[in-house]
């Protein structure tokens, strides 16, 4: 997934003090400077406006064959980076539990707001990372939805081999909308896209537009002039969710 906008303008410098102990020696070197300039706007508006982070995923359904695609009966399922449920939902109703690891504890609240409406009693939330994911016993699938960014994590090979120690032998990892395509390729695992057309669906044009100022600041003439609450992929500089790399742990 490739993302471009304003964010990095959005929030003042000293709005890094909504981060925790924990965040901040993960997000800030010793000087308090982000660790990564392009990531640490998206983790502030994880825990500034998670409302906001909330409609702007909203639209952005995945793939059906994706769906299709995963496993419709599992044991235990891992999610991480379970954001305020993408994918946890749908992973609920085949699960027989579900552990949805998300850091950012107010996309935890709306999470589990979600949930809760929605009668899933068996999906546990619990804070983790992606190098740091909670002492449970092997599980039959593990998976994250649009969160694993190698260049975002101080090691990405580690925080790989920790998700692939989380699942049973002859279970699944997978990665669900990759932004790293060659590099998960190199550590063993297949690359599966589903092809057909794609349309971001927001709640109005206005809405569209609104997000639009905010998230692709390039795209706001063509998604003015379009007057419609769907829009491409491609009009506003996102790759489709139509793909998921996937590896059989031995």
């Amino acid at each position: 997934m490739c993302r471009r906008g304003p964010l990095r303008h959005r929030y003042a410098p000293d709005a890094a003090r909504v981060f925790d102990r924990e965040e901040r020696r993960r997000f800030l070197d010793s000087r308090g400077e982000p660790r990564d300039a392009e990531a640490l706007p998206w983790e502030l508006l994880y825990r500034l406006e998670p409302e906001l982070y909330a409609r702007l995923v909203a639209g952005e359904r995945l793939h059906e064959g994706i769906l299709d695609w995963l496993p419709r009966r599992c044991g235990d399922v891992l999610e991480v980076g379970a954001g305020t449920g993408r994918l946890t939902l749908d992973l609920s109703a085949r699960a027989a539990h579900v552990t949805a690891v998300e850091p950012a504890l107010p996309l935890q609240r709306i999470l589990r707001e979600r949930l809760a409406a929605a009668g899933a009693g068996n999906v546990e939330v619990v804070r983790g990372f992606f190098d740091e994911l909670p002492a449970t016993p092997a599980h039959h699938m593990v998976i994250s939805c649009s969160a694993f960014i190698a260049r975002a994590v101080p090691d990405p090979d580690h925080s790989l081999g920790v998700m692939e120690d989380a699942c049973a032998p002859g279970g699944l990892v997978v990665l669900v909308w990759p932004t790293d395509v060659g590099w998960l390729g190199e550590h063993g695992y297949e690359h599966v896209v589903f092809e057909g057309p794609m349309l971001v669906e927001y709640p109005s044009a206005a809405d569209a537009v609104a997000l639009a100022h905010i998230f692709y600041p390039d795209a706001v003439g063509a998604v003015k002039q379009m007057g419609s609450r769907f829009m491409d992929f491609a009009t506003l500089g996102l790759n489709a969710p139509r793909d998921l790399c996937w590896k059989r742990v031995a």
